[in-house]
């Protein structure tokens, strides 16, 4: 069983026992998996190489993750609700390396607070026809520096800006800000046309009002990573439109087109 196998949760036959009665979860903050274990049939494994961060919002909740042994990443987006010892949660949109998948799944997950952050449990999903138990350390990670952008966002438009030319490419992102940390995750044909997922997460804070700097600490990118990227320009138009654009050295401007969800 691979130690990436969160990104494919969606496409399993997922099936829980009743939850055990415990305090509401306030799970609002951005956390850091730990571990993952793996128990059922002839697996009983805990891994810690996969990098993933987690983003729960007031009401939403996103994922990447990216295992550095191949690259591979997987992402997931959709709402969530807390009620006692666990939390629900509905999945809008989800990729895992080369596969997209669009229909809307909901899930019940376990939930124990933790005095880091939490663990994650459900006890009983059919992956490859294997059923198994899934158990997820997390810790809270983030500041309690509150911003405008916190929340998830679905990217609406992307134009590609170079001197008099402008080319508008249709892809699949979407992007998490809470608690200083951001994530986000890109489905899309590559120049060969073969489908991939691509995703990024680190930290980000503003530069004045109207600029965001972003920090990539993990990505399937290498060539991003801890590197000096330049400031985003974003432009808010009320709430819930965001419009972020990235100048290169050449001058071509990248420009997203964002909405809360």
């Amino acid at each position: 069983m691979k130690a990436f196998i969160l990104g494919f949760l969606v496409i399993g036959a997922i099936s829980c026992k009743t939850p055990v009665k415990k305090e509401i979860p306030q799970m609002a903050g951005a956390y850091s998996m730990l571990s993952q274990s793996i128990k059922g049939g002839n697996t009983d494994t805990t891994y810690y190489i996969l990098q993933q961060l987690k983003i729960f919002t007031e009401d939403h909740i996103m994922y990447a993750n990216v295992n550095p042994t191949n690259s591979i990443a997987a992402f997931g987006i959709g709402s969530y609700v807390a009620d006692t010892g666990f939390i629900l949660e509905k999945i809008i949109f989800s990729a895992a390396d080369s596969a997209d998948y669009s229909t809307p799944i909901s899930f019940i997950i376990l939930i124990e607070k933790t005095p880091k952050g939490y663990n994650q449990v459900i006890p009983e999903m059919t992956i490859q026809g294997q059923k198994i138990r899934l158990t997820e350390e997390y810790e809270l990670v983030g500041n309690d520096v509150k911003n405008p952008l916190d929340g998830a966002w679905k990217e609406m438009r992307y134009l590609i800006v170079k001197g008099t030319d402008t080319t508008e490419r249709i892809r699949n992102k979407f992007k998490a800000f809470y608690g200083g940390r951001f994530l986000e995750g890109l489905f899309e044909k590559d120049s060969t046309q073969t489908p991939r997922t691509s995703i990024a997460f680190g930290t980000f804070s503003m530069e004045g009002t109207n600029k965001i700097k972003e920090i990539v600490i993990t990505s399937n990118d290498p060539s991003i990573t801890l590197q000096d990227l330049p400031s985003i320009d974003n432009e808010m138009n009320g709430p819930d439109d965001s419009k972020q654009t990235i100048t290169g050295k050449d001058g071509t401007k990248y420009i997203s087109f964002f909405q809360r969800l």
